[in-house]
């Protein structure tokens, strides 16, 4: 059995918060407001994964509501859903992750992030690909109101 998953999300900008993709914290002038640390990124991962297994979205897995994810760590709640996925008997074949940011330029971080979201996942990293794109001055992201992600995996029963 093979299933596809496909995720996607997006946060506005917060000047005064971290920025953090991909469970790298990034030097920039704002961050992501979220419930979580915002991680646009280990957002859309584990959605797509969610989405695969047929478990709904991160909002009704980790609530914006529980304060026990107040400020989570993104990338532990991606292992959360890698391992729910395991205990079904799926493994992850392979994932593939856009970022979509004005700035900062994300090139020279892309397999930092990479090596994260892999081990978060417990998978070699050849196995899940980061890149990023810049939405070239367009609308609310093209003027850094905010970064957004989207992320497709293929899930087999192993």
């Amino acid at each position: 059995m093979i299933r596809v998953g496909q995720g996607f999300d997006f946060h506005p900008a917060a000047p005064g918060r971290r920025l953090v993709l991909g469970g790298v914290e990034v030097a920039h002038e704002t961050g992501l407001a979220g419930h979580s640390d915002a991680d646009v990124a280990a957002h859309a991962l584990a959605n797509a994964i969610l989405g695969a297994l047929g478990e709904g979205d991160l909002g009704r897995r980790f609530p914006d509501t529980d304060p026990r994810f107040k400020d989570a760590d993104s990338l532990a709640l991606l292992a959360e859903v890698a391992a729910m996925a395991a205990q079904r008997k799926m493994r992850l074949v392979n994932a593939d992750l856009t970022i979509i940011a004005q700035r900062p330029r994300l090139a020279p971080l892309l397999e930092t992030m990479r090596a994260k979201l892999a081990k978060a996942v417990g998978v070699e990293p050849a196995l899940l690909n980061v890149k990023a794109s810049s939405p070239e001055a367009m609308g609310a992201l093209g003027r850094g109101e905010g970064m957004a992600a989207s992320a497709v995996v293929l899930l087999e029963a192993c």
